[in-house]
């Protein structure tokens, strides 16, 4: 080494900055080595050495030192802040006195000359463990004392759980001081749990009945609640219990949220109406993924929507190359492009107008982009509405879909991924049967160079014309709740939840497969309704009323995901699985074209008739048969026959193609039903 390099080595040692908390610790654990040495000399002869043995405590402390010194280096334990000192740590503060003393009393029974006490070793590793060991957890004492003393002006706490969750909580709370809470003790009403035992010093009152008397003996202003895993009956019982005892309530989450997070205390949050439904954690295979995300142009057709916006959030973890977001909403399109700037700006996001009906747009579109993916999540949805627009429902649902999926094969894009609904099973509304016409579609399209798959899920909480945005504004303007059935029950999971596994299926989905989300039990939506009245700290049927204002036109008091003699093939995911649908339309593409020219011509009978013939099981609601039976003239106009399917075939003008002769009402009205 040149005396430059030697010099310049010398100058940065000494600008480093002595670790002083590293110097700190090795200091006291030599004295504990030396202090543990002496006392074991001490103990065995009776606090009297005698002068033969002296010469052997100075071996003794010599050989002790210098195997522990180095050993407890190799464990790490002359490292790390005391103060955190765990269960863990003291596992391998444990190996080290062991491996250290049993070396020691190895080498020391052949190097002293004399006899050496082999109960000498014994005493030196209790000593020395016990030294080791409680000068660290003093100093973990001294810690949260200090910094667990809560101001007088915190919270009265009750924490509701006393699992690992609860305990957590606890210890978080103690050692943060900027949380103001002042834990009084738990409820749990597992049986195991019993009243008047202790956890850390907090004690366990009983269990849930009694919170009433718990909260008002003890003062207590909040309850937290560490269920994560609390099923949503067992939330709504407690949600019940923290209402009757006049107490405020926040949760926690659950662990997938706390892993993305810096702490369990920080997330506490005021529950929410996901809690009470119970859904447990979506586990989604995020290699899979991302292999097929990664890298790629992926177009989102709906993106300003509820789905379409989360799918968005969702794509942009994987690292696609860029995201296309396909609406014709242009202010819900400027916020959620806003939003993605923000949130992923290492992602490229690009915004584009446009109508999935124009398919000279949706050309330019894919034209300019060159997607790989592309995720159809644009529909109309809305059940009432479309029934009083028969015709956009078809325009947009039906004729929309065929163009981005004809447009999706003409550009050669690998994945098609279309959103379905469960209203699309024997449907008694246009809703429904256009999104299931739009199923048999994405069928038919088998073999284009494009793997054409749907995904057909039910409601999601806090979507666009869901039931919870407005029992929110009519609580928050303390008007009455209004259900249309009391036994109306729906299917619900999150937002983010049907986009984890929209993402999941288009792994998996080979060309024309359905695949049908779990969504776990149906709701009923008044149970909704009272449960959202308790999250927003009133009481049903006193503080907010709920009236019935009868079924709406279209609507079915429940949704089905698949009929009950359909087959459903499970796949690899627990919550997806395969609806076998070998039902296909050879006179499909024929019936599209007649769609559309009813659409143009807006002959309303002429096009619930085709939507029947299409979807057997339709059953149009009796608002659309009244307007059908009002519109039928005694001799209808002439409609043309549909052309056979073919997967390959062109679609061609509508009016070019042949008419067909009807006969009147009384036919209309048989074939309607029929």
């Amino acid at each position: 080494m040149t005396p430059s390099k030697m010099r310049l080595d010398i100058q940065v040692l000494a600008r480093r900055p002595i670790n002083y908390h590293r110097c700190m610790a090795r200091a006291v654990q030599l004295a504990i080595f030396l202090i543990a040495g002496f006392l074991a000399f001490l103990l065995r002869f009776d606090f009297g050495i005698p002068q033969r043995r002296r010469q052997q405590l100075i071996v003794a402390l010599c050989v002790w030192v210098l195997l522990k010194i180095p050993i407890f280096h190799l464990f790490r334990l002359d490292r790390g802040w005391w103060r955190f000192f765990s269960v863990p740590d003291l596992r391998r503060l444990a190996a080290g006195n062991v491996i250290a003393s049993t070396l020691a009393c190895v080498i020391l029974l052949f190097v002293v000359p004399e006899g050496f006490p082999r109960s000498l070793c014994v005493l030196d590793l209790l000593l020395c463990s016990l030294m080791t060991a409680g000068v660290r957890l003093a100093v973990r004492v001294v810690f949260e004392s200090s910094r667990g003393q809560k101001s007088d002006t915190n919270k009265p706490t009750l924490i509701y759980g006393a699992g690992e969750a609860g305990v957590t909580l606890l210890r978080e709370i103690r050692h943060n001081p900027a949380l103001e809470y002042a834990v009084v003790g738990f409820v749990d009403d597992s049986s195991s749990k019993r009243a008047g035992t202790t956890i850390q010093g907090a004690r366990i009152f009983g269990n849930g009945s009694a919170l009433s008397s718990i909260v008002r003996d003890h003062g207590v202003e909040m309850v937290l609640i560490a269920l994560p895993s609390a099923t949503g009956a067992q939330m709504t019982a407690i949600l019940q219990r923290c209402v009757e005892a006049g107490v405020a309530y926040r949760t926690v989450p659950g662990l997938a949220e706390v892993i993305e997070s810096s702490g369990l205390a920080s997330q506490i949050r005021d529950v929410a109406v996901e809690d009470l439904l119970g859904r447990n954690s979506v586990h989604i295979d995020d290699s899979g993924i991302r292999a097929k995300i990664q890298h790629k142009v992926v177009a989102v057709t709906g993106a300003a929507g509820s789905i379409g916006s989360e799918l968005c959030r969702q794509i942009a973890r994987f690292g696609p190359a860029a995201i296309v977001a396909y609406d014709c909403a242009e202010t819900a399109l400027f916020y959620i492009q806003r939003e993605m700037h923000e949130q992923f700006p290492g992602v490229s996001f690009h915004a584009e107008i446009g109508d999935i009906r124009n398919s000279e747009r949706l050309a330019e579109v894919f034209e300019q982009y060159r997607p790989s993916i592309l995720y159809h999540a644009a529909a109309y949805k809305h059940v009432p509405m479309m029934e009083a627009h028969p015709f956009e429902a078809v325009e947009n649902n039906v004729l929309g879909t065929w163009n981005v999926a004809l447009a999706a094969a003409e550009h050669r894009i690998s994945d098609f991924v279309m959103i379905s609904s469960d209203k699309a099973v024997r449907p008694t509304n246009i809703m429904g049967a256009t999104k299931r016409v739009a199923e048999l579609l994405i069928k038919g399209l088998e073999s284009r160079g494009t793997n054409f798959v749907s995904v057909r899920f039910g409601n999601v909480l806090g979507s666009n014309g869901s039931v919870i945005p407005l029992f929110k504004q009519q609580i928050a303007a303390r008007k009455p709740l209004t259900i249309t059935h009391p036994e109306m029950r729906r299917y619900f999971m999150t937002i983010p939840e049907a986009a984890q596994l929209v993402l999941q299926a288009s792994t998996m989905g080979k060309d024309g497969d359905i695949f049908v989300l779990d969504m776990g039990q149906p709701v009923r939506i008044v149970d909704l309704a009272r449960n959202l009245i308790l999250l927003s700290g009133l009481r049903p049927d006193e503080d907010i009323k709920i009236e019935f204002t009868g079924m709406r036109p279209g609507e079915k008091l429940y949704e089905e995901l698949a009929h009950a003699g359909d087959a459903v093939r499970p796949t690899y995911h627990d919550k997806i699985m395969i609806f076998v649908d070998n039902h296909l339309d050879d006179l499909l593409l024929g019936r599209v074209k007649l769609l559309r020219h009813c659409c143009e011509t807006r002959d309303l009978p002429a096009m619930i008739m085709h939507l029947k013939e299409l979807v057997p099981d339709y059953n149009p609601s009796i608002e659309i048969l009244g307007r059908v039976v009002h519109l039928v003239a005694p001799v209808s106009k002439p409609q043309p026959q549909p052309q056979p399917f073919r997967a390959g075939a062109t679609a061609s003008p509508a009016n070019s193609a042949p008419r067909m002769q009807t006969t009147g009402t009384t036919a209309w009205s048989r074939r309607i039903e029929a």
